[in-house]
């Protein structure tokens, strides 16, 4: 270390320069408050062994003008007063350790063994800051990547989802209609993840009121298109998933309420489809339901089961529960899975 002492006794200045040189040390002597900030100020100080009793003022008024830890060297404050308010004194004003000064032989190396002290705490307190800060660029640089990746990939399923619309526009074929209408809502259903991700500030999670009540709108949207005009009401409380989580509930709520535009009313029938999502205790609750014809679940489906395969994948991928239930009007379908443990929110 190169220590600053500052002290206007010469010969405990010479007795303190040796006692540092046996252990290896470099020392820079001063007698005043401003030589000792303007040595501070010109670099090179590893820490500074600073006395109370100076000649024109004392060490806590040093202290003062000395500035916030983060912007100098420790200091070791050195009393000779065996009061404890004057060592709690430099403390609260900015010292990192101190010393009681006495004749005895011992206090040399008491003060030698609190610079050395409090020096390696310093520096491992600075290590930590700058692995940190170094944790952090990387953080943020990952982040960065990661958004642009799923900034791509939105935008790649968008593509391919429009060019599905595309083909179903130009299909004769009703049956081959609804099948590439239905491609393209579950390619939707993934893109708007991405799409949420990469405008979000977080990277690895998904809000998913905010999520599902933008898939909603597209479905109704692209849906209301193929002849039906039926109402998507939402209720949906504030839940953060995981990105693969979202995926599959994202895939789920879709695939039922693009059922129940097909299947719940009645041919030139418009109705009212309800989408809720809660947390209640450790499960997550998601219901779709309508005012149609009802259905328990149980029988032959309609179209090609298709939609029933894709959906009791991704519950298995949800660990969920899927329970139909015939209400005394129309049917509704309960999603039941557990809820995540508490992590951090999709903000940084």
């Amino acid at each position: 270390m190169t220590v600053l002492h500052v002290d206007d006794d010469p010969a405990l200045a010479t007795l303190v320069r040796k006692a540092l040189a046996r252990r290896g040390h470099a020392a820079v002597h001063v007698a005043t408050g401003a030589e000792a900030l303007d040595r501070i100020e010109a670099g090179g100080i590893d820490i500074v062994a600073l006395d109370h009793s100076l000649a024109a003022e004392t060490g806590l008024d040093i202290l003062a003008r000395a500035g916030p830890r983060d912007r100098r060297p420790p200091i070791v404050y050195v009393t000779g007063s065996a009061d404890a308010r004057l060592a709690v004194d430099a403390l609260k004003s900015g010292a990192d350790d101190y010393v009681i000064k006495d004749v005895s032989g011992e206090f040399y190396d008491l003060l030698v063994a609190a610079l050395e002290q409090a020096f390696e705490r310093w520096r491992l307190k600075k290590a930590r800051a700058e692995d940190q800060r170094l944790v952090r660029e990387a953080r943020d640089r990952a982040e960065l990547l990661l958004r642009e990746v799923n900034h791509r990939v939105a935008n790649s399923l968008g593509l391919v989802a429009a060019m599905v619309r595309m083909q179903a526009s130009l299909v004769d074929d009703d049956e081959a209609k609804r099948a590439l209408q239905e491609t393209q809502s579950r390619i939707s259903a993934v893109a708007g993840v991405h799409r949420h991700l990469y405008s979000s500030a977080g990277v690895g999670a998904v809000e998913i009121s905010e999520y599902l009540g933008h898939l909603l709108e597209e479905l109704q949207t692209s849906l209301s298109g193929a002849g039906t005009a039926h109402r998507v009401v939402r209720d949906l409380r504030p839940l953060v998933l995981k990105t693969d989580l979202a995926v599959s509930l994202g895939i789920v709520v879709g695939e039922l309420v693009t059922n129940a535009f097909k299947y719940a009313y009645p041919e030139g029938v418009d109705g009212e489809i309800r989408v809720g999502v809660a947390v209640e205790g450790d499960t997550v609750t998601v219901s779709v339901e309508d005012d149609g014809v009802g259905w328990s679940g149980d029988g032959p489906v309609k179209g090609t089961g298709l939609g029933s395969k894709i959906v009791g994948a991704m519950c298995r991928t949800l660990e969920a529960t899927l329970d139909w239930r015939r209400r005394p009007v129309g049917t509704a379908a309960v999603i039941r899975f557990p809820a995540p443990s508490p992590s951090p929110s999709p903000s940084p």
